[in-house]
This record gives structure tokens, sequence and C-alpha cells, in this order.
């Protein structure tokens, strides 16, 4: 399996394609390259441009996997991915794009710890999934 810091700082990737590329390859998602840049133009501005990529792109591949492992992926859905988004924002201290580059960001690795928090979290989240009947 690629190491998330490879694709994000030698194959460079953006920070939604990183998360989302790492899940997808962990998880076996099926995510079509399409997919992810998809989700790569949303989180550079068109319409979620405020919020973290990182996160955007644990919140798609969080999407994918209910909609694969749950036949009424709906259920629960909005408090599964507020729950991620909250557990980010409590690691983190926030959710906004700018908020986290002041804090986080380097010259020589970019977001990185951003990129490897929000996959930490997803982690987490897709091994309590496996644990729910």
């Amino acid at each position: 399996m690629t190491d998330i810091r490879t694709l994000f700082l030698e194959k460079d990737y953006n920070c939604a394609e990183t998360v989302l590329l790492w899940a997808n390859e962990k998880y076996g998602l099926g995510v079509a390259p399409e997919d992810v840049k998809l989700v790569s133009g949303f989180g550079g501005g068109l319409g979620s441009g405020e919020n973290c990529g990182a996160l955007l792109g644990a919140l798609a591949a969080l999407s994918k996997a209910l909609v694969r492992e749950r036949a009424h992926a709906t259920t629960g859905f909005g408090a599964t991915c507020a729950g991620l988004v909250n557990r980010f924002r409590a690691e983190l201290g926030t959710i906004e794009c700018t908020e986290l580059k002041e804090k986080y960001r380097r010259p020589d690795v970019r977001c990185l710890y951003v990129v490897e928090r929000a996959a930490a979290i997803l982690d987490e989240y897709m091994q309590e999934l496996e644990e729910k009947p």
C-alpha cells in the first residue's frame, strides 16, 4: 500500500486527493479516478473551498464506505459524518482551510500533518464501522 506521506509529498496530490486515494487503496472502496478529481474540485473551491480538503477527502471515503457496507446507507449518515467532522475539529481546532494552513502548514511538507491526522481520524471511524453489527 502506498504511504500517505508519499502520495502527498512525492506524487504531489492535494489534500483531498491524498486522503481519498489512500483510503480507496486501504479499504478497497472502488472510487473511480474521476470521482477523486470531483472531490478534489469541491475542495478547491466549487462550494466547499473554505473547508479543509483533507477532511473532504475523508468524508468522501466515509460516504463511499457507508454506501458499500450498508443497504440503507442514508440511515445514520448525517450523524456519522457530523461525528467525523466534530472529531476532526476537536483534534485540530477547526475545519477551515485557511486557519489550518496558518497553524500547521510548513514550507517543506505543506499541510502533511493535517493530511496524516485526517487519515488517522478516518481510520478510527472505519474501524468503528467494522465493529458495528
